[in-house]
């Protein structure tokens, strides 16, 4: 967003600025949590490899589970039993811990998208699709022009690269390319 555009919505006499600063505050702190969940995930790969073991996708992802359900027990919990009853909030938890279902489905089809080399094709919408979901866990909601950005860093920034290339160097862009074909968002 512009700062022209920024500074129309300020002088809105409609703007509220408490309800602004909330809402900033809780993409930021959404933004923290991954990150944290980033950290502990690479330093958990750097003693493997220090170790020299081997960590599975389950290990490896286990911990983002755990870490996720407990971080938002922590942030939410009081809210979110105020809300809604345990037995929705059980279900919850136990959507973030099937996840690895996604990722392997995800993984193997992005594998399927990747022989066909067309990021418009079937195989890769169906993986730009299952990445959404992926992703729909972690954020609660979905935005593409978010999804487009993010996969946009899988590019850029190697840690990310690392991930999804270490098996097929190049996933990590054809997934984002399948991704901008997915949501509409041309490559800026």
């Amino acid at each position: 967003m512009g700062l022209k555009a920024i500074q129309k919505i300020i002088a809105s006499p409609d703007f509220d600025e408490l309800k602004a600063l909330k809402t900033y505050f809780i993409k930021l702190s959404k933004q923290k949590e991954q990150l944290e969940i980033l950290i502990n995930n690479v330093r958990k790969t750097i003693i493997s490899i220090e170790r020299d073991t081997i960590m599975n996708d389950r290990e490896k992802f286990a911990g983002f589970k755990k870490k996720i359900i407990e971080e938002n027990e922590a942030i939410y919990g009081q809210e979110i039993r105020e809300l809604y009853e345990e037995e929705i909030i059980g279900q919850s938890n136990e959507r973030v811990k099937n996840m690895t279902k996604i990722e392997q489905e995800l993984m193997e089809t992005l594998k399927k998208a990747m022989q066909t080399g067309n990021p418009a094709g079937e195989w890769a919408q169906k993986a730009a699709g299952l990445h959404r979901q992926w992703l729909s866990f972690y954020w609660g909601s979905y935005n593409k022009e978010a999804h487009a950005s993010l996969v946009r860093m899988y590019v850029t920034d190697e840690r990310f690269s690392y991930y999804y290339d270490k098996n097929q160097p190049g996933t990590a862009q054809f997934l984002r390319d399948a991704v901008l074909f997915y949501t509409g968002i041309s490559e800026q």
